[in-house]
């Protein structure tokens, strides 16, 4: 195993080609943020992590209330 596992995992882009942003500009295909988006493709593979960590909880949330 390699000794930086940063490189060792490739994480996709959440995009499912559904961009819009909401009032809060996050968008409704992906749950990541406006900020989110754009960095995506210099964050680090931890950061990416986090940044699907937050999608998973703004979905939740957002299906919670409209269910």
């Amino acid at each position: 195993m390699s000794e930086n596992h940063e490189k060792d995992q490739v994480i996709s882009s959440p995009c499912i080609r559904h961009c819009s942003l909401d009032d809060d500009d996050v968008c409704v295909g992906c749950y990541r943020t406006i900020n989110e988006i754009m960095e995506w493709q210099k964050s680090t593979q931890s950061k990416k992590l986090d940044i699907l960590a937050h999608c998973l909880m703004r979905k939740k949330k957002h299906d919670a209330q409209y269910s």
